[in-house]
Formats: structure tokens, C-alpha cells, sequence
């Protein structure tokens, strides 16, 4: 069993935050065994859960697990409104990455590209979590101060901590403001001293934008140094990463050039050295992956202590249907839903002799690019999305399946922690992106690095995909470098490296916008419902605030393009 602040602590003390928004820790409890208000601070182990919270609300969905109900989000389904899924429906299945024909809670709208403010509850729920994640990393940072751990006895023991928790909280919170800013833009601030009915005021996306960047490096100092910290927790190189993402971004969300930025982060991260490449690119999405030194920041999965429908268990079910088992180990066995499948502009991106799975080579050691992981293999499978008809279908033979995700070991065994649900950590942050956010910063012009250094970032992830050079491995085919020219790199060649490299890692609506190709100039399956794809309008880069927000908070300018 994986160890790590949420399977060693967290159900200890999950009965001690309500299903809130805002988590009102001063609630007296409904039973005995649900722990409110001073009794959770009365001791260490308390505030080590609290702090637990504020990342398993990023990775988990209520306080029973397993969809076992009392979720977090006050008439959310619960599977649905888990953060990796969500952001699943909104950065990936609006792209040109992946489809799913359903069109309950919103997620039609969202594969096309046709939401608005009231009735697309993904998009809803998205921001409720958020802002959930936010109030409990508040609560952390009101409680966990030199006066109150003093006036509780608990200095000796969290007093040398104390520090690092705050620090960690006030990330957790940056990031979630980072996020907030790149869906919705100019959203409403709350801190710790925001009281409960206080009316929270709207910050312009700069202000977002400059608030949570300056948090990131306020907390510099008191962050764990590079590796130093618990397995699950983050430390100062996933500050500097979450950095240059958004120096990477800035010109899009704020018009501000901060490549320069992005290029010195990034290559902070990389040059650190204590998070380097795997070896093997398939071992980042397996069950082990906790032992994947790549991993800057994983979102904790285990499939006995920190179960979820909407956490990687997501990546695995829904991305495999069960007669796929019969022809490689999912790790879910006949448990697949079965209901999203890649888009062909997905496939497209890769060379079509590596598309194919081989019955014989389940792991595709004979790939080239071992980053083509597609199931092929079903009896009537065609790449297509659609069907005879030209209509988009249930059937799972329309679509190709993607199957990065396995929940297996290395060695192609179950974990110890069975197939009911998924033990594979989602991997937020790692450092294969960090060398493409270096490379393309300095095709945008970044100061201090040059066309030949952003080339010796490409060819390093593309050396490790085609497991060649150093990447090369008994028994895996090694023979074709995967390396570009010079003239090979451009900025659309980093986009397409992107997709192949990072799909579904919850980045590709935010490529696309950065590189100007989400609402027009590139079109994909069901794009605006058509099935080849069109235009849409441009207020579609940022989703709309909520229409039941506006209830609380009159005073919200809605973005444009959507009513209020």
C-alpha cells in the first residue's frame, strides 16, 4: 500500500469537514464519530488531516469514498464532480483529444463547444470545486498559526511545521487560483480573513493572475527543499513548475510576455535534477507510479484507502470497455464503462504504423513512439467517431480507445490493491512537460536560450518516447532516434509534440488557446456539433461564471458572450 498524507491519515479524521463550499468547521457534530471545530485541532493528527483535505479535495469526493455518498458538492453526483474529471470534460473533451457521446450533465455541450452560464453542471461543479479546495486551504491557514497551536498544547509537537503546512496551503490555494483564472478569468477573491458573510469582491484576471503568482514566491522559503518532502506533498520545485505555466500563459490571460520567466522556471525544474525523466514513458500512468521520480506533484489514488469514481479510476474505466481486458491487462478487468474514445485528430498526430495494437506486443515495445497507445483491436473497429449513418454513436467500435492508463504494475500484474478501483496516482505535475514549456519559450522569444538548446529539450522527450539512445532497453525497439532538425521546429510542431505527449493530462483546451487554434483555425470530431468540425464564437476561450453564483453575489460581471 502506497504511504503518503492521504492513505496514512486522511480517513482518520474525513468525518471532520462537512459537505460545504465554504466548510464550516464550527458546525457542532451530528454523531460522535463526526469530529468539528476545536476537537479536530485538539491534536496533531487533526491538523495533519485538515491539511490532507485540502489535497484530497483535488483527488477525492466525499468523506466516505468510493462514491459511498455525503460528497462534497451539495447536489453534485459525485462520480461526476471529482476535479480530475471535471477538468477531463473541460480541457480535454472540448479539444480535439478525446470524445464521449453522453450528454447528461452538460458533457454534449461541452464536447461541442455550445455551453452556457445555466445548464451545463460540469462546468458548475468545476468551479465549486475550486473554490471548495480555497475555503479548506483557508481554514488550514486560520487555525494553524504560532498563538492558536500555542493555545492548544500542540506547539511542541507542529511548531517546527507549522510553517510548511501554511506554505503547502497557500499553494494548494495559488494553484486553484491559477486554474480559476485560466476557465474563468476574473472571479471573486476569498482568503482566510474573509468572513462568512462577508460578499467577496470580483479581481480582474490580472489581479488573479499577480496574487497567485505572488503567493508562489512568498512561500518559496518556507516550501520543503527539492525531494525533501512526504510522498503526495508538494515542495519548492512544483512552486517553481506551477510558475512557468503561468509565465507560459500570460500572454494569453493577461497580455503580458513573461516567456523569459517560463524559460527560467522550467529549466529550474529540469536543471534541480531530484524529479528526472523515466526512463520509460508507460510507467508515469501505471499503479506503481508512485515509484516514478518524474512525478513533481501526484494526485494520490489507492484502490483500498483513497477510492474515487472520479479520479483515475475515470482514466481507466472509461477509457477501456470490458472485452478490451480479453486483449491486455487493463487492471480493471470487466469493470470498463467504456464511453470515451479518441478523437481522429488525436490518432492523426501520431504515424499511422504505430497506431495499431498487436495482440502479440500488448505493451507496444515494437512502437516506435511508445506514446501511441490506442486499442484497435475490437472486431468492426474503425477510427471514425461516427457511424455508417455519419451520426455520432454509443457503439465503442466508432473511436479508437486510448490506453495509456493501465492499472498494473511494471511487471504487468495487478496491484495488491485489486481492480475495483484504481491505485494510480494522477500525475498534475512532471517534469516531461517543464522541457516543453522550456522549448517553447524560447521559440516565443525568451531571453538566454537559443533555437539549438529549445531542439535539445524536444529531441530529450522525444529520445525517451521512441526509448532510443540512453532510453534504450532490452527487448524494445530502439532503432529510430524519434529526433528532429532544427528546421523541424517550429511552434505548430511543439503544439502537435504537446498532444502526443501530454494527452489527457488536462493542458490541451489551454494549448490550444495559447497557440490561437481553439475556436477557429482548427477544427475537429463534433467541433460546434458538426461532424467534422467549425468555427465557433471567441467567448468560448473562457467558460462562463455560473448563473447560480449570481444569487450570492449579485455584484459578478458575467463574461462576455454569456447572459447574465
Amino acid at each position: 500500500m502506497k504511504k503518503n498524507i492521504l492513505t496514512t491519515v486522511i480517513f482518520a479524521v474525513m468525518g471532520c469537514l462537512l459537505a460545504s463550499c465554504f466548510g464550516d468547521l464550527d458546525t457542532m457534530p451530528l454523531d460522535n464519530n463526526q469530529l468539528v471545530g476545536e476537537k479536530v485541532y485538539s491534536t496533531a493528527d487533526g491538523y495533519t488531516g485538515v491539511l490532507a483535505k485540502c489535497y484530497g479535495s483535488l483527488i477525492l469526493t466525499g468523506q466516505k469514498g468510493g462514491d459511498g455518498g455525503d460528497g462534497d458538492i451539495e447536489g453534485a453526483n459525485e462520480g461526476y464532480s471529482g476535479y480530475v474529471r471535471l477538468m477531463f470534460y473541460l480541457q480535454e473533451l472540448s479539444t480535439d483529444n478525446f470524445l464521449m457521446p453522453s450528454s447528461s450533465n452538460g458533457l454534449r455541450k461541452c464536447l461541442n463547444l455550445q455551453w452556457d452560464a445555466s445548464n451545463t453542471s460540469v462546468i458548475r461543479w468545476t468551479y465549486q470545486r475550486l473554490y471548495m479546495s480555497i475555503a479548506y486551504s483557508n481554514e488550514l491557514l486560520r487555525e494553524c498559526t504560532e498563538e492558536k497551536l500555542k493555545s492548544r498544547g500542540l506547539w511542541s509537537q507542529l511548531g517546527s511545521e507549522c510553517n510548511a503546512y501554511r506554505a503547502e496551503a497557500r499553494f494548494i490555494r495559488a494553484y486553484c487560483y491559477a486554474t480559476l483564472c485560466d476557465l474563468f478569468g476574473a472571479v471573486p477573491y476569498i482568503d482566510e480573513k474573509t468572513g462568512v458573510k462577508d460578499i467577496p469582491e470580483q479581481w480582474t484576471r490580472k489581479q488573479i493572475f499577480d496574487y497567485a503568482e505572488g503567493e508562489l514566491k512568498a512561500i518559496a522559503k518556507d516550501l520543503k527543499a527539492p525531494g525533501a518532502n512526504v510522498y503526495g506533498r508538494v515542495d519548492q520545485v512544483a512552486a517553481w513548475f506551477l510558475l512557468a505555466r503561468m509565465y507560459l500563459n500570460a500572454q494569453t490571460w493577461i497580455g503580458e510576455d513573461r516567456y523569459t520567466d517560463a524559460l527560467t522556471y522550467a529549466e529550474k525544474v529540469i536543471s534541480d535534477g531530484h524529479y528526472p525523466l523515466a526512463a520509460d514513458y508507460r510507467t508515469i500512468f501505471l499503479a506503481d507510479n508512485d515509484k516514478c521520480k518524474e512525478i513533481i506533484w501526484p494526485l494520490v489514488q489507492d484502490g483500498e484507502k483513497a477510492q474515487s469514481s472520479a479520479g483515475t479510476n475515470f482514466y481507466v474505466k472509461a477509457f477501456v470497455n470490458g472485452p478490451m481486458n480479453e486483449l491486455y491487462q487493463t487492471g480493471v478487468g470487466s469493470r470498463g464503462w467504456g464511453n470515451v474514445r479518441a478523437k481522429t485528430t488525436l490518432v492523426d498526430a501520431f504515424d499511422a504504423d504505430d497506431v495499431a495494437f498487436d495482440t502479440a506486443d500488448t505493451w507496444g515495445n515494437q512502437k516506435k513512439d511508445k506514446r501511441a497507445q490506442f486499442m484497435t483491436a475490437l472486431p468492426n473497429q474503425v477510427k471514425e467517431t461516427w457511424d455508417a449513418k455519419e451520426a455520432m454513436t454509443s457503439t465503442f467500435t466508432c473511436g479508437y480507445g486510448y490506453i495509456k492508463w493501465r492499472n498494473v504494475t511494471q511487471d504487468d500484474h495487478l496491484p495488491t490493491q485489486g481492480d475495483a478501483y484504481s491505485s494510480i496516482d494522477f500525475p498534475l505535475f512532471r517534469t516531461g512537460e517543464a522541457y516543453l514549456i522550456a522549448a517553447e519559450a524560447i521559440l516565443r522569444g525568451a531571453q538566454g536560450g537559443s533555437k539549438e538548446e529549445a531542439l535539445r529539450y524536444v529531441n530529450e522527450i522525444r529520445e525517451r518516447a521512441y526509448m532510443s539512445g540512453k532510453y534504450a532497453k532490452a527487448g524494445v525497439r530502439s532503432d529510430v532516434s524519434g529526433d528532429i532538425t532544427i528546421s523541424d521546429l517550429t511552434l505548430d510542431f511543439i503544439l502537435a509534440e504537446r498532444q502526443r505527449e501530454l494527452a489527457s493530462e488536462l493542458v490541451r483546451r489551454t494549448d490550444l488557446i495559447r497557440f490561437g487554434k481553439f475556436t477557429k483555425g482548427h477544427n475537429w470530431d463534433w467541433k460546434n456539433g458538426e461532424r467534422l468540425g467549425t468555427d465557433v464564437d471567441d467567448h468560448f476561450k473562457l467558460f462562463p461564471i455560473p448563473q447560480t453564483e449570481f444569487s450570492n453575489n449579485p455584484g459578478l460581471k458575467q463574461n462576455d458572450g454569456y447572459a447574465k
